[in-house]
């Protein structure tokens, strides 16, 4: 069949007029459509019930688009949900912005939104809100996404870095390393015997039932950008204490280390989309991994370390697999670009 303009993104589509109507009504709201988007006001009319609430923002600039274990527009609620949840709260809505290329597909565009409201309902918060804009071919590498959250903060929620305590244990909610290394390998075509696939998942489901049936979670984040290295750092440095961790204990997916070392990346730097870490009072971590393990997210958790007191600059240490000790290092930049 041949193609015809009517079949991918114009400029004109980003003006205002009947084109940008007809991108609304035929493309976006058949996937995304709720009784608060579909207003098309300029800000969306929120009733909730709550004193406290959660607020973020993110952009999605991932490369391929479409990738084992998820894409653009699923990553997009995920990330966004996941920022909501290790803060505290129960997502209940999200705006959606969309930079398309001039050129971009509709077939692929309909195919990143339907994924963004399959994830959305999975994860029940709606796109109340949301903006398009159009660029130039090559302006944009074919389409970027930006994605802003609303979270109910929950009751009891009372974390932060003040709370964090000699002795507390860390737990991770799987394996490390999955979302990072399936995006480089698919980005450069590297084929390995046995597949790897992202972990993009949200994670709301998980930390809610965590937070609201259990005492003694002191603090969560989702180690993103940077991966286990950096927030590890990032929490040790806040709090003003050291962490050590056992190499032994952390999950890793042999494929995926297979990957690393071939490649010369570290796991620890490398980005997760679907897994927290959580710094939990002693007396709470059996509760704790009861509750992660008998949740599909959480299956692999375990305890990976704890919470140490600083003799001198707080720092991260490794225990190794021969029982050795070394610094885990602040990662200095990106070591793989264009993985969210």
């Amino acid at each position: 069949m041949t193609e015809t303009k009517n079949d991918r993104i114009l400029l004109a589509h980003g003006g205002g007029g009947q084109l940008t109507d007809d991108l609304i009504q035929r493309h976006i709201l058949p996937s995304l459509n709720n009784e608060t988007l579909s207003e098309l006001g300029d800000s969306a009319k929120l009733n909730v019930a709550s004193k406290s609430l959660c607020f973020t923002t993110d952009s999605y600039v991932v490369k391929p688009l479409f990738f084992n274990g998820g894409d653009i527009g699923k990553l997009a609620v995920c990330g966004t949900v996941n920022d909501l949840a290790v803060a505290g709260s129960r997502p209940v809505a999200l705006s959606l912005s969309l930079i398309i290329e001039d050129g971009f597909e509709f077939k692929l565009l309909d195919r990143i939104l339907a994924s963004i409201g399959e994830t959305a309902r999975q994860n029940n918060v709606n796109i109340v809100t949301g903006d398009t804009k159009t660029v130039e071919a090559g302006a944009a590498d074919r389409i970027f996404i930006n994605t802003a959250g609303i979270g109910v903060k929950l009751t009891g929620a009372d974390m932060g870095y003040d709370k964090i305590a000699v002795g507390d244990k860390i737990i991770i909610n799987g394996s490390i390393g999955d979302h990072g290394m399936t995006i480089i390998s698919q980005r450069e075509d590297i084929k390995f015997q046995s597949q790897m696939q992202s972990d993009c998942a949200a994670l709301a489901g998980l930390t809610c039932e965590l937070l609201e049936n259990m005492s003694g979670i002191k603090f969560m984040r989702d180690p993103t950008r940077g991966g286990l290295a950096a927030s590890l750092n990032e929490i040790s440095r806040s709090c003003g204490l050291s962490i050590e961790i056992r190499e032994v204990d952390i999950p890793i997916k042999p494929v995926v280390q297979a990957a690393a070392d071939m490649l010369g990346f570290d796991v620890l730097t490398i980005a997760n989309e679907g897994k927290f870490i959580a710094i939990v009072s002693p007396e709470s971590v059996d509760d704790c991994l009861r509750i992660c393990k008998n949740h599909p997210l959480g299956k692999q958790a375990k305890v990976i370390g704890e919470v140490c007191r600083t003799s001198d600059v707080p720092l991260v240490e490794i225990i190794t697999q021969i029982g050795g000790k070394r610094i885990v290092q602040m990662p200095y930049g990106r070591e793989l670009p264009r993985i969210c």
